[in-house]
C-alpha cells in the first residue's frame, strides 16, 4: 500500500495541508487495503491510521499491516482529534464530494481550530491510473461478464420475464466468481429497451422484440461493465438499421482513443456518427466512464469530458441511439488505453445476434 499512499504525496503539497482524512469505503480500501464497511483513514506526514472498530479491528490487523490501528468506541471525533493534536496538524483535507453534512459538523466542533478544507474530486481522481495488478482484477471481472452472456443467450426464450434473466445472470455471475453484480443488472425488452437504465421488471419477452442486456461483476473488488443488445425472432428493419449506426460509432471511438485525447474528443467522435444518421436528439448520455472499485468513477468521456485520457486509465465505451417508445440499442466494451491503439477488454462479440 506505500505505492498507492505515496500518490497522496502530491495533496500535502496542493493543499498546504498537515494531513488528509478519507471517508469514502472505496478510498480507504486503496490506501490501506481494509476491506471492512466501516473505516476512516487519517494520512499524515509521518504515520497512517486506520480508525474502525469492534467487529473489524481483527480484519484490519490482517488487511492493513501499513497502518497504525485505533480502536473506535463510539467516540471517533475524539479519537481523530487526539491523533491530530498529536502531530501538531493546522490543516486537514477531506473529500469534499462524499463526507456527508453532518461529518463534517462534527468534525468542526472537535477540531474548531484546525481549518478544514475540501479535496473535492482529487483524492478520487488519484484512482484513474490503474496498476498491472489492478488491470488484471478488472479483465477478470469482464471475463466473468463475457461468460454470462454466453450462458445468458442460451437461456433466453419467448414468455419468460425480464426479472427472470436478470436473476439467472446473476447466479451464474456469482457461481463463476464474481462476489457480486457491479449494479442493479438491466433487462429491458421491447418497448421499454429505450430506456436506457431499464431495470428488469416483470415484462414478458416476445418474438420480434430487442434486448437491451447491461450487465456487470465484482471480482476482487473491481467491477466490470458490458451492454449487448440483442433479437427474438426476426427483427424489423430498421432495428438492424439502428444497431448497424451504432456499432460503427462504437468502433470508431474504439479506434480512435488513445493516449493523450481528451474524453470529450472521443465522445464527439461516436457522437458524429450518430448525428450524420440523423438520430443526435436519441443519444442523450456520455460516450463512457471510468471503471474500477467504482462503477462509475473517473475519467468522462462525454461532452464535459475535459480530462486528458492518460495510458492505463480503464474506461466504458457505449454510444446508443433509443426511440422513445419503440425501441433501443446500446453496445458496450471495456476499454485500457494505452499509447497508440487501445485495448478491448471485453470479448463477446458484436455481430447481429438473432435468437
Amino acid at each position: 500500500m506505500k505505492k498507492q499512499t505515496k500518490k497522496l504525496k502530491n495533496l500535502f503539497e496542493k493543499y498546504n495541508c498537515d494531513s488528509i482524512l478519507i471517508s469514502k469505503f472505496e478510498n480507504y480500501s486503496y490506501f490501506s487495503g481494509f476491506t471492512g464497511s466501516y473505516a476512516y483513514l487519517l494520512v499524515t506526514k509521518d504515520i497512517n491510521y486506520l480508525f474502525t472498530d469492534f467487529r473489524y479491528f481483527e480484519q484490519a490487523l490482517l488487511e492493513a499491516p501499513e497502518c497504525e490501528l485505533v480502536k473506535v468506541n463510539n467516540d471517533f471525533y475524539d479519537c481523530l482529534r487526539d491523533r491530530l493534536n498529536s502531530h501538531n496538524v493546522k490543516r486537514i483535507v477531506f473529500e469534499g464530494n462524499t463526507m456527508t453534512y453532518t461529518d463534517y459538523d462534527e468534525i468542526k466542533k472537535h477540531i474548531f481550530d484546525i481549518d478544514v478544507v475540501s479535496a473535492k474530486n482529487d483524492i478520487d481522481d488519484i484512482r484513474m491510473i490503474k496498476d498491472k495488478k489492478e488491470i488484471e482484477k478488472i479483465k477478470k471481472a469482464v471475463e466473468i461478464a463475457d461468460l454470462t452472456f454466453n450462458h445468458i443467450l442460451e437461456y433466453i426464450k419467448p414468455n419468460i420475464s425480464e426479472k427472470d434473466i436478470a436473476a439467472e445472470m446473476e447466479y451464474f455471475m456469482k457461481k463463476n466468481g464474481a462476489t457480486k453484480e457491479s449494479f442493479q443488472t438491466i433487462v429491458a425488452s421491447g418497448y421499454r429497451s429505450s430506456m436506457p437504465h431499464g431495470i428488469a421488471s416483470d415484462k414478458i419477452i416476445e418474438k420480434g422484440e430487442a434486448i437491451l442486456l447491461d450487465f456487470g461483476a465484482v471480482y476482487e473488488g473491481y467491477c466490470s461493465d458490458m451492454t449487448r443488445t440483442v433479437f427474438l425472432g426476426n427483427p424489423k428493419d430498421d432495428m438492424l438499421k439502428i444497431y448497424t449506426i451504432v456499432l460503427e460509432a462504437q468502433n470508431k471511438a474504439i479506434e480512435f482513443i488513445r493516449d493523450g485525447v481528451l474524453g470529450i474528443e472521443v465522445d464527439l467522435v461516436a457522437r458524429k456518427v450518430i448525428s450524420d444518421a440523423g438520430y443526435e436528439k436519441c443519444f442523450g448520455h456520455g460516450l463512457g466512464h471510468g471503471v474500477g472499485l467504482e462503477i462509475h468513477e473517473g475519467p468522462k468521456v462525454s461532452p464535459s469530458g475535459k480530462n486528458t485520457l492518460l495510458k492505463n486509465m480503464v474506461t466504458t465505451i457505449e454510444p446508443g441511439i433509443y426511440l422513445s417508445g419503440n425501441f433501443g440499442v446500446r453496445i458496450e466494451d471495456i476499454v485500457v488505453v494505452e499509447d497508440k491503439k487501445s485495448k478491448i477488454l471485453t470479448g463477446s462479440t458484436k455481430e447481429i445476434i438473432i435468437l
